[in-house]
């Protein structure tokens, strides 16, 4: 049997993401004996927006694309308007799954449509009888005893508070509240981490934590992937999980695999912990928080600069490499649904590097007359100067140096034209 529980804090359908989906698709083969594995995605999360049907096409796409595996949709967007045949056909879709997944949207949306549903129960399932359920970003707040409503605090302005959880995680003993977007950076000067919350309001959240709860945060492209079978926690990705208890953080990195009872027990004297004092708190937020720095956007400006280094140095196989790796990246992301407005400016890029890539700038892509144009004209007016000092031994030299570089050097009645020596 295979229970395996993964927790995301963003990046659930980016590059960044992909080895870890295929680590928990390869465990479930390996566990059933078969390499086809029954997998579905919930799409209640984003279910209220205008594109759902879009952004779970994408979802789907990025499966089929970047995994290979076949992932159905359970048709799940409102529960409340649809039809009970509708609704059951869903309830079986998960049913029937072994790999569950449900990524972006409002977890206050998603645990409003899924109350009073077999939805909580059908997740535990998987997890006491075997399967694997993959939560990310608005998915993954849902899972604790307790939610951030994000939206309502962040944008709407209310006061933090917690909405009830689907608490899939008390059964195997992490009383928690999932924090994802843990270490995001988009608020610039002022703290957005902790999913947008940042410092002040979440040490008001964490005395409203019932006792004996506390916080596990995931970094932006990053996850934690629970063998409950094996108890073993495993950090993936690009940034670290951070167990936290009163302003007390104990941060697992990526590459690190910990009994989960690390995570039970909390931050202890034998693991590098920080801690933020009261009068931290207080203070304005002033030290740069670090940027997770995977996106489209960021691998677009990493490869525009490698192309520009490549040009500075007439290196035509980089520039080439920087503008193929431009194409891939951008096919990469380009099922991620966060990062559809960058995909514009990377194409944008990559077709000035194809044009550029043509220019007689570029030595190896361009034609070679431009580029040893200026050289052998050069030798060439050497040569005349030889041949009018009547030097004819040094102007043969010169004509059979440039033969020998693959330049043929003629004689005219209009004076010496040159060419390349085709092979």
């Amino acid at each position: 049997m295979t229970r395996l529980l993964t927790i995301m804090g963003s990046g659930e359908t980016a590059p960044t993401m992909v080895k870890p989906h295929r680590t928990v698709f390869e465990q479930l083969a390996a566990g059933a004996g078969s390499g086809e594995v029954p997998a579905v995605f919930l799409d209640t999360p984003f279910g209220f927006q205008e594109n759902a049907d879009e952004l779970s096409s994408k979802t789907v796409d990025y499966f089929r694309v970047s995994l290979n595996r076949s992932v159905g949709v359970a048709g799940l967007q409102r529960v409340e308007t649809a039809s009970t045949i509708e609704r059951e056909a869903a309830f079986s879709r998960i049913r029937q799954a072994q790999f569950v997944f449900a990524g972006p949207g409002s977890p206050t949306y998603a645990l409003r449509q899924w109350a009073g549903t077999p939805i909580p129960d059908l997740l535990a399932d998987k997890l006491r009888t075997g399967g694997a359920v993959t939560f990310s970003s608005a998915a993954a707040l849902t899972l604790g005893l307790a939610t951030v409503p994000v939206y309502e605090v962040y944008k709407s302005g209310d006061d933090p508070y917690w909405l009830d959880g689907l608490d899939v995680l008390s059964a195997i003993g992490l009383p928690v509240a999932v924090i994802p977007h843990f270490n995001n950076a988009e608020g610039g000067h002022h703290d957005t981490r902790f999913c947008y919350m940042g410092e002040r309001r979440l040490r008001i959240l964490e005395t409203l934590l019932p006792a004996g709860a506390f916080v596990l945060g995931v970094d932006e492209h990053t996850g934690v992937i629970l063998d409950l079978d094996a108890d073993t926690a495993t950090v993936v990705g690009l940034g670290v999980v951070t167990v936290r208890r009163d302003g007390v953080s104990m941060e697992i990195p990526t590459g690190e695999v910990v009994s989960i009872d690390v995570l039970r027990n909390g931050p202890t004297d034998g693991m590098r912990s920080t801690i933020s004092s009261a009068a931290e708190a207080a203070a304005p937020v002033v030290e740069e928080v670090p940027v997770t720095t995977a996106s489209l956007a960021a691998d677009t400006a990493r490869l525009g600069a490698e192309f520009e280094a490549a040009l500075a140095r007439r290196d035509a196989a980089a520039a080439a490499t920087a503008a193929l790796d431009l194409d891939e990246a951008i096919v990469g992301w380009s099922t991620d649904t966060l990062q559809s407005d960058e995909t514009d400016r990377a194409r944008a890029l990559l077709r000035s590097m194809i044009v550029r890539l043509g220019d007689a700038a570029v030595g190896g892509l361009a034609d070679p007359r431009a580029v040893l144009g200026p050289v052998v004209d050069v030798a060439l007016a050497a040569r005349i100067e030889v041949r009018a000092a009547k030097r004819y031994d040094l102007s043969d030299q010169i004509r059979d140096g440039l033969a020998a570089a693959g330049i043929e050097v003629r004689d005219t009645p209009d004076g010496q034209v040159w060419d390349l020596i085709t092979p």
